[in-house]
């Protein structure tokens, strides 16, 4: 290339024009230095870097800290192995022969349903109040506890929780109420736990069972039966609203403590329910506008079979104790019949009334000033709440107006204005103190009266020159009993208890009287020494002497000459008439023939517990027993000699179904067929002609006897038909005598027709049996037992034998007065 060819470089070119280097020669290229950073570049970096940095350590120190924190706390958690099997104290029930409840006991009022049988609309109800992220979180809800966070500061103090269900679950469950920091973090730790181990539908079938929604119920469908009268899936939309509304205050923001703030806490459910997409607009709005009616739940344990129940469960404590029976959900499955102990119920009231009416009247309850009338009317009409008077039921009166001529009296029952006739009056005429004697402003005990066909007549005419609704009733005077009652009544073929009585009023006193107390039989115990004497060579015909004697007692210097009812004596007399008319002195001679421990095998063996004395009172029933154990001794005659147990119980079976323990009937051979046989006969004699012929009017086979103890203290009677033994006591607890003419044929006779005639109305008629080993005499019309082989012999202080001429000749149609 020429000289000319070559381009001419400058130094500029040259500083930017590669060069090449030198083969073998290694050099270096100079490089302009980079330009400094100004000094606020250089702080930006920095910080940027240091921010970096401590949020990187923070997360380090945090999750350290946090694993630190968690493992801190987890140290004392208790396990939540117990959540997977889930045994909560719950309700146990007894049921009546039909499988009705008439008791139930606990400590928590708590029915374990399965999930399966909580309706959808249910569960949504308490979780769109209670926690509407329940399925979509792990066991805590971050925002729910930043808010309630943040509200806690505003007020000070922690007033709000933010606990999910879950949580609610792990406090209910593991760990206390009480309302801390310490306690959240706890319980939200537990809560995780919880999710990882049981499912979500598990957690809501613990948190809706074990919850407490108010007023002893734990549980939704304790809470529906408590309020609505339901099953949990038998509840409506705004009904399951309101009990979702009811967990935070239960007790306080209940419909029936305070009905608005129930309502608010309703309408806030539904209301969630609507905004989470649970119902529709139209479910809300039904919902929103949906009338509730509240059920006022009776009490059951008082409600049918109040001393029975309570029998049971005493029965139950002392078998289990108190901590199985209230936690443990039995199934008891109890003998009673509710129609029976109904009918037991009001053949005793009737019998106490009847009673009441036969002693003096005891004047007016109470005395109202005229300022007090108004005040006290307008508070029976608040109880009354708009329902008519029930006819078999005492009500306080107020006099208005007493008609001395016509003997008629006016009173007043809340709204309700009425009359008293005369009829209704003459019982209370006589006695220190008299009808007469009552004046306005008085308190008096009435009920309603049926009219007779003369004020039916009258009423009738009257009917229609007075305006509807303006037609007084009429009323009859009553007087409370101060005696008490007992019954009892058990099914022959097993014991079954169909019936039991304990006391005038269970409300008043609670103290069972026909199982818990002992008082004396009087004649009612003369059976026994009878069925011993049968057994030890006497018979229905054996003669003794009924006539007066007399017993020293050298021990205590005392001298005793016991005598019949009536003060009189009837001479040589058989056994048949000296038991049917209650003969006092002839049952004395007996036992003193037969002997104190022939006796008291026998009465053993009919089931009497009590320790009996050698004591020729003994006789006339002067020791203690039950009514239970009479009723079971008397068992014995019509089941032919088999004495049956009283049986309260069938079956025990726990919260799964399973039989704890089965109860089967007890049957005991006492004593021969024979022998009960004779003493059935006896008994039926009682009834057809001797000191029990009130029970006559039953109008079918029955047997029975009365007693009384000469103190006029008890008044009994025991009786059987060919289906049911019963008993009936009467007494004041005091043991005072009851008032004059108050025997076991007055007193408790009539009761005990009350009561079998309900019982046995539209039954067929059944005759008892003859055993084999045993015949029948005719003497007339009365057909007497013997045990075969026997007629015409036997023991007697006449002739030496039994069933001569003298068989049957005095006794006949005695009155009801007896021993």
């Amino acid at each position: 290339m020429s000289e000319k060819g070559k381009k001419k470089v400058t130094p500029r070119d040259a500083a930017s024009t590669p060069q090449a280097k030198p083969e073998g020669k290694k050099t270096e290229s100079k490089k302009k230095p980079a330009p400094k950073p100004s000094a606020l570049k250089r702080w930006g970096r920095r910080f940027t870097y240091a921010i970096v940095t401590l949020v990187v350590a923070g997360v380090i120190i945090g999750g350290v800290g946090g694993l630190l924190a968690i493992n801190y706390f987890s140290q004392d958690l208790p396990p939540i192995d117990s959540l997977k099997n889930y045994k909560p104290k719950t309700v146990t029930f007894f049921y009546s022969d039909d499988g009705r409840v008439v008791g139930e006991y606990s400590e928590e009022r708590r029915i374990v349903v399965p999930l399966a049988k909580i309706p959808m609309h249910v569960r949504n109800a308490f979780i769109a109040a209670e926690d509407a992220n329940f399925y979509h979180h792990q066991g805590f809800d971050i925002q729910a506890i930043i808010r309630a966070f943040i509200r806690n500061m505003e007020a000070g103090k922690t007033k709000q929780g933010g606990s999910t269900i879950t949580q609610q679950v792990v406090s209910t469950f593991l760990l206390s109420k009480e309302k801390t920091y310490t306690r959240k973090i706890k319980e939200a730790i537990l809560a995780y736990r919880i999710t990882q181990n049981l499912t979500k539908d598990e957690v809501l079938y613990l948190y809706l069972n074990q919850i407490f929604l108010g007023h002893g119920a734990y549980g939704v469908e304790s809470a529906a039966e408590l309020f609505f009268d339901k099953h949990v899936d038998q509840l409506t939309i705004a009904e399951a609203a309101l009990l979702a509304g009811m967990p935070r205050a239960p007790g306080r923001d209940s419909p029936y403590a305070n009905p608005e703030a129930a309502r608010s806490k309703q309408l806030y459910a539904l209301e969630q329910m609507l905004k989470n997409g649970f119902i529709t607009q139209q479910e809300y709005e039904q919902a929103v506008y949906e009338k509730l009616n509240f059920y006022d739940r009776p009490n059951p344990n008082l409600q049918y079979t109040p001393y029975f129940t309570e029998h049971v469960r005493r029965l139950l404590v002392d078998k289990y104790g108190e901590d199985r029976l209230y936690n443990e959900g039995f199934r008891v499955y109890t003998t009673v019949n509710i129609e029976y102990q109904a009918i037991a119920r009001k053949a005793v009231a009737e019998g106490l009334r009847e009673f009441a009416k036969r002693r003096p009247f005891r004047g007016a309850v109470k005395h109202l000033e005229e300022s007090q009338v108004a005040g006290f009317l307008a508070k029976q009409t608040e109880n009354l709440a708009g329902q008519p008077l029930d006819p078999d039921k005492d009500y306080e009166a107020v006099v208005s107006a007493l008609d001395a001529k016509q003997l008629t009296l006016a009173v007043q029952v809340g709204p309700f204005t009425g009359k008293v006739p005369k009829k209704e009056l003459l019982w209370a005429l006589s006695g220190s103190t008299s009808v007469k004697t009552l004046k306005p402003g008085d308190v008096v005990w009435v009920r309603l009266a049926e009219p007779d066909e003369k004020e039916k007549k009258k009423e009738d005419e009257k009917k229609d020159a007075k305006p509807a609704g303006a037609k007084p009733l009429l009323f009859s005077l009553e007087q409370k009993a101060k005696v008490q009652s007992a019954l009892m009544s058990l099914d022959l073929t097993d014991g079954a208890c169909k019936a039991m009585v304990g006391g005038r009023d269970f409300m008043e006193s609670q103290f069972n009287r026909a199982v818990q107390s002992r008082r004396q039989p009087g004649s009612s115990f003369k059976p026994i020494i009878y069925t011993a004497a049968m057994d030890n060579g006497f018979t229905p015909g054996s003669i003794l002497i009924d006539s007066p004697i007399v017993y020293d007692d050298f021990a205590h210097g005392r001298r005793w000459k016991p005598t019949n009812f009536d003060r009189k004596f009837y001479g040589p007399t058989d056994l048949y008439t000296g038991l049917t008319a209650s003969r006092n002195v002839m049952a004395i001679k007996l036992l003193s023939k037969v002997g104190y421990p022939a006796v008291f095998e026998t009465a053993k063996k009919l089931g009497i517990k009590e320790e009996l004395v050698d004591n020729l009172s003994l006789a006339l029933g002067s020791v203690g027993v039950s009514l239970e154990e009479m009723v079971s001794a008397y068992s014995t005659f019509p089941n032919m000699g088999e004495r049956v147990e009283p049986m309260y119980i069938t079956r025990i079976e726990d919260r799964d179904g399973n039989v704890i323990e089965e109860f089967l009937p007890v049957k005991i051979r006492a004593i021969s067929s024979g022998t009960a046989c004779v003493i059935l006969h006896m008994l039926e004699g009682v009834v057809a002609h001797g000191t029990g012929t009130r029970v006559k009017a039953l109008g079918r086979p029955v047997g029975g006897k009365t007693g009384t103890t000469n103190d006029l203290a008890d008044a009994w009677f025991i009786g059987f038909t060919p289906e049911y033994v019963t008993g009936v006591w009467v007494g004041l607890d005091e043991m005072k005598r009851m008032g004059f003419g108050e025997s076991g044929g007055r007193a408790a006779a009539p009761i005990f027709l009350y009561y079998m005639e309900k019982v046995l109305k539209g039954k067929p008629v059944r005759d008892f049996p003859v055993p084999p080993d045993a015949e029948i005499v005719n003497n007339g019309s009365v057909g007497i037992c013997y045990k075969a082989g026997t007629v015409g012999t036997g023991y007697s202080e006449i002739g030496g034998g039994g069933g001569g001429d003298e068989f049957l000749k005095s006794g006949l149609g005695v009155d009801e007065k007896d021993m």
